[in-house]
């Protein structure tokens, strides 16, 4: 699993790639966590999805948590270009209810 990141304007790009499943996801939670932190105050944080190859419910459960730890924050949280497997599990979870698909 990859991480990357940007800051543009007002909002926090969090670029993930590779698989996200219950082998990576221990690392990628503590880095984005740290990356929220470092960042409270932002207006939002866009996860874009484009280079992930794998998602399952561990993933789900990454982006809640993820979603909690933003709003606590007071900062919304966005997903941009999953790709059609992975937009297919967020649309059946409702997931973009909570972070909209951009």
């Amino acid at each position: 699993m990859n991480l990357q990141w940007s800051k543009r304007g007002d909002d926090l790009y969090i670029y993930l790639s590779g698989e996200l499943d219950e082998h990576s996801v221990g690392e990628v939670r503590d880095r984005t966590d740290r990356l929220i932190d470092g960042h409270a105050g932002l207006s939002r944080a866009v996860f874009n999805l484009a280079g992930l190859r794998f998602m399952d419910s561990t993933g789900i459960g990454f982006l809640i948590g993820r979603y909690k730890r933003l709003k606590k924050y007071g900062m919304a949280m966005a997903l941009e270009a999953p790709d059609a497997g992975a937009d297919k599990i967020l649309s059946l979870s409702g997931l973009y209810s909570l972070m909209p698909k951009q």
